[in-house]
This record gives structure tokens, C-alpha cells and sequence, in this order.
């Protein structure tokens, strides 16, 4: 069987348990696309599947079910990828051989010099004016941000968004996608993250060392908040609208209880999973329009060659980063 290179990982624990090797080169299903992988996406979510160091609260035993007990299910991690169709599987149909194309999913492989991913998936024709390297930072953050903001909460032209985490993966895009949509937005981040905040769009920016919006005695009809454990619904809830959307991007068991009770309730909303859910092709392919209408752009703060994986997920992991981390596969 023919062979490639591939980013391997067979137990959990730093980034030193990733290693470069030889493995299988995969063969597309009847449903499924060839992708010679030229760029992959290093996000934090994939630093904590390798290193299992966060699990939502009280979701452990799901957690462990997914990902694996004592070793990993899944050996190569990259769920974001770009790259060029080399191969078609026998019944697709939407693809050619030669297209240059971007996109997600819960497959993973992108960390591999070929991977496969199915026709119907979060795959898209890549932005005319992005690179490889460039379109691979969308389809994690932006389909996620995109998800909750128009799927989920319904955003509005006029209303009052505020994004918690707004520097990050997904927060960047979070308010990029809200300013498009037409609401005021307002970012929270670090120091050192507001110019960058700003610059993506937002109206205005709170420096999280400094001032707790939660305590501001504003109020917002969404709070988009995609930060590990540092606030919650209960905290947020004088700081939503009567009939605001609290969206847990990064929550655990609390969350889910509150969005159960919340949608029977009535008034305030909690949202909490996306996952799969986050994965539509359709909302790839209005991303890919809005890029190239020059409503969204990127920021890469570094590309790694394959061989430094390893530095590529030190780097994410001490969580300072300013952009986009990004490793160039071919």
C-alpha cells in the first residue's frame, strides 16, 4: 500500500507525544474526495484533544467516550484543512480532480500529507483571493462564530453583541461576522489584544485586567462567550436583554442544564453545543462569498513546517498568540 507522511500521536500528554512517521495513504470512499493537504490549522480545541487537559465540567465520562479512555481514538489530529483534489470517489459528483479547496469537519487527518473528506461535508471551492495557507483559519472559527450568531441566536441589524474571548480563534470572526450583520459590537480581550480587536471591526473594546463587564451595568442582547470557566450564565444574566441570547460556546454541564431550562422557561436564552451541528456546507460556501467580498479576512501570526508540529502546538499551547497558527504540509 502507498504511503505518506503523517503527524502521529499514540497517547495523550504534551506536545512532544506528536511524531512525524510513515502511514497509509487513505483511499476515498464512494462519497468522498482525495485532498493533497497544503496547509492545516493548529487551534487550541485540538491542543486540549491531544493533551485532555480541559474536559467540560461534568462531561467527562462523554468526553472520554469520544476521545478515548486511555489513548486516543483518533491518531491524526486536523480538522481544518486546504488543499487540491487529487482523487474522486466513484459517486461524487459536486468536485473535479484539480479543484483547490478548503474546509472542516469531524474526520480530522489534515495533519497528513492526504486526507479524505466526504462530498456532502463542511468542504467548499477555496477563496480566489486566499491562499492555502490563509483559508485554512476559516473553517474552525468562522463556521462556529456564524453557527451561533445566525443560526442560533438570530442576530439582528441594530442590536448589542458583546465577545467575550474576542481575539481568539473564534471570536475573531465573531465580530467580524456581527459587524456585518449590523450590530454594535463590543470585544473583550487582554491589552495587548485591542488594537487588534478594534481593527477587526469592533465599536468597542473592554480590557478584561482592567474592568469586568459584568459588573458595567450595561446590557447586551447577545453575549457571545467562548471562554474556558471564567464566566457564566448566572453572572451574564443582569448583563443580557429581557429577551437576550447567552451563547456557550465553551461550556459544560451547567450550560447544557441552563439551555434546557432556559428554552422552556421563556425570556432570556442559553445556547450551548454546535460540534457536528457547526459543520454545514452552506454556511461554508456563504463564508467563502463573504471572503471574497472582502467582508472577512484572517490574521497568521505563525506557519510551521510539518516537521515542527511540535513547536506549532508549544506555541498555541502558552496561549499568546496573536492570530492564526498554521502548519504548511506541502
Amino acid at each position: 500500500m502507498e504511503k505518506m507522511k503523517a503527524v502521529y500521536y499514540e497517547k495523550f500528554g504534551p506536545p512532544e507525544v506528536l511524531e512525524l512517521r510513515e502511514v497509509d495513504k487513505p483511499a476515498p470512499g464512494n462519497n468522498e474526495v482525495l485532498i493533497k493537504v497544503h496547509a492545516a490549522a493548529v487551534n487550541a480545541a485540538e491542543c486540549n484533544m491531544r493533551n485532555f487537559v480541559f474536559i467540560p465540567p461534568g462531561l467527562g465520562l462523554m468526553a472520554r467516550l469520544m476521545l478515548g479512555f486511555k489513548k486516543p481514538k483518533i491518531n491524526i489530529l486536523g480538522s481544518s484543512l486546504a488543499g487540491e483534489i487529487v482523487e474522486l470517489g466513484k459517486d461524487v459528483q459536486s468536485f473535479k480532480v484539480g479543484d483547490q479547496v478548503f474546509g472542516g469537519g469531524v474526520e480530522f487527518g489534515g495533519y497528513a500529507e492526504y486526507a479524505c473528506r466526504p462530498e456532502g461535508g463542511a468542504l467548499a471551492l477555496k477563496p480566489t483571493n486566499m491562499s492555502y495557507e490563509e483559508a485554512v483559519t476559516i473553517p474552525y472559527g468562522a463556521l462556529t462564530a456564524y453557527y451561533f450568531l445566525h443560526d442560533k441566536a438570530r442576530i439582528q441589524h441594530g442590536q448589542k453583541v458583546l465577545i467575550h474571548g474576542a481575539s481568539g480563534d473564534v471570536g475573531a470572526f465573531a465580530v467580524q461576522l456581527a459587524r456585518y450583520f449590523g450590530a454594535e459590537v463590543t470585544g473583550v480581550c487582554s491589552t495587548a489584544n485591542i488594537e487588534r480587536v478594534l481593527s477587526l471591526g469592533a465599536d468597542k473594546v473592554i480590557d478584561y485586567t482592567k474592568e469586568d463587564f459584568t459588573r458595567s451595568g450595561k446590557t447586551w442582547d447577545i453575549i457571545f462567550d467562548v471562554v474556558v470557566g471564567k464566566v457564566s450564565f448566572s453572572r451574564c444574566k443582569k448583563s443580557l436583554a429581557p429577551e437576550g441570547y447567552y451563547l456557550a460556546v465553551a461550556g459544560g454541564l451547567n450550560e447544557m442544564l441552563n439551555m434546557m431550562w432556559t428554552s422552556i422557561a421563556g425570556g432570556r436564552k442559553v445556547i450551548f453545543g454546535g460540534g457536528t451541528a457547526c459543520e454545514k456546507k452552506e454556511n461554508l460556501v456563504f463564508l467563502k462569498e463573504l471572503i471574497e467580498e472582502g467582508e472577512l479576512r484572517t490574521i497568521i501570526d505563525q506557519s510551521f513546517p510539518m516537521g515542527q508540529i511540535v513547536e506549532a502546538h508549544r506555541y498555541v499551547d502558552k496561549g499568546h498568540r496573536k492570530g492564526n497558527v498554521v502548519v504548511k504540509i506541502h
